[in-house]
């Protein structure tokens, strides 16, 4: 009878721990193992229609969710740190965060948005953060380049990442370096080839249609995230249609004498005032990027910039795309590096700066009733990325706080202002 009356108090706690054990907690502060595989799988329970509480500023930008025993095992095969706990410790986290002289809240993504990234079909001789990173987390994405775009892809998708391109239809400005390279020459025949084909005269005007598609996709309600080349170029290029300011060795035909004085900034994301480069032979696109504008005297040790600190309860947009478990992040370069500030409309936000250069390198901006975040440099953990450079190994930079960056995009479109709860 004693050995009955034991088992069955031990079953009784058994269950009852099960029942406390109502949550799992994934901590994004120094605790965590692998921060971006965490990203990875937040998003991999959105897919199983499961919501997920994004505790801002609470350790590092945690996320919270209902316990599932598969939710468990998913974190230990990828590697991800995990904490279960109970209903009253999830309820003291909410207590916490309620809190109003606390600058925290609670914004509940519920459900994963659908992604694409504009990226040629062919390998460069480069690679992309953001496909690298989306891969490593095990996030899902479609790859969609011209074609699709002009096509009219984009309003099936909730998320957009521009691949490093030169919306210009310069091809980057390699053409001083690279001409006589193969890789650039195939480039330059499939370029031409997809703009006949598609209706054009010229690449720079396939580009520009492409460029405006991604303006009309942000202005329904899309969300735009890109990085190093794509946010200046496609800025110069919807300030320059109908001009033309390529080079003739691009398209043939001579660069407009009046260009800059045409160009219409009213028509751009984030820059303004800006100056194009029309030197064929310079590797530029215009002033808008600091790293070919004046002396910057930075090294790979010195080189950071701050990521700034916003309302959580009130400015909860600018707080996602900052969550972090450093506030200091380590630069990188790339063809476009840093923004000068000088050219930023002014309802530009900034989120992460080297004041003293007066540079920006992390900022976000509305346009109509989307969403876009420009963020400079090529590779986070990779200070100068060559042509031809391998791909960054990420399992060798786990806890990246440039990669967090990005991967923090991916996953606020999956927030609603109305779903968001205190």
């Amino acid at each position: 009878m004693l050995k009955k009356n034991i088992y069955i108090l031990l079953v009784f706690l058994l269950i009852t721990c099960r029942l406390q054990a109502a949550y799992i907690l994934i901590p994004m502060d120094n605790a965590q193992r692998n921060h971006l595989k965490a990203y990875g799988i937040a998003y991999w329970v959105l897919e199983q229609e499961v919501e997920v509480d994004w505790l801002l500023n609470y350790r590092g930008g945690s996320f919270m969710m209902r316990h599932s025993p598969q939710i468990v095992r998913e974190c230990r095969l990828r590697g991800v740190t995990y904490q279960v706990i109970a209903t009253v410790q999830a309820e003291q986290i909410r207590r916490q965060i309620a809190e109003p002289d606390v600058n925290m809240d609670i914004v509940t993504l519920h459900k994963a948005p659908r992604i694409a990234v504009y990226s040629p079909p062919n390998m460069l001789p480069w690679n992309d953060a953001v496909t690298l990173v989306l891969t490593y987390a095990q996030i899902p994405f479609d790859i969609v380049y011209d074609d699709e775009v002009l096509a009219g892809v984009l309003p099936m998708y909730d998320w957009l990442h521009l691949h490093h391109e030169d919306f210009t239809g310069q091809r980057g400005k390699f053409w001083a370096a690279f001409r006589n390279v193969p890789w650039y020459q195939e480039e330059v025949r499939r370029q031409e080839e997809n703009a006949r084909r598609l209706g054009f005269t010229r690449v720079a005007d396939m580009k520009l249609a492409t460029a405006l598609k991604i303006r009309d996709f942000v202005a329904g309600g899309g969300f735009l995230f890109a990085m190093c080349s794509a946010p200046e170029s496609l800025d110069v290029a919807l300030a320059a249609e109908g001009i033309d300011i390529v080079a003739e060795m691009f398209d043939g035909t001579p660069i407009d004498p009046d260009a800059q004085e045409r160009l219409d900034f009213t028509r751009t994301f984030a820059f303004r005032d800006f100056t194009i480069v029309k030197d064929p032979f310079k590797y530029a696109i215009s002033n808008i990027d600091v790293t070919h504008t004046r002396p910057r005297n930075l090294t790979r040790e010195n080189d950071l910039f701050t990521l700034f600190e916003f309302s959580a309860k009130w400015d909860w947009v600018p707080t996602m795309l900052t969550q972090n478990h450093t506030r200091i992040i380590h630069g990188f370069m790339g063809q476009t590096t840093a923004f000068n500030k000088d050219f930023l409309k002014p309802n530009v936000i900034i989120l992460g700066a080297n004041a003293a250069l007066n540079e920006a390198r992390l900022i976000h901006g509305t346009l109509g009733n989307g969403m876009w975040t420009f963020f400079g440099g090529h590779d986070p953990e990779d200070y100068q990325h060559f042509v031809g450079d391998p791909p960054t190994n990420l399992d060798l930079f786990p806890n990246s706080p440039g990669y967090r960056l990005i991967l923090n995009n991916v996953l606020f479109p999956a927030a609603r202002r109305e779903q968001r709860r205190t």
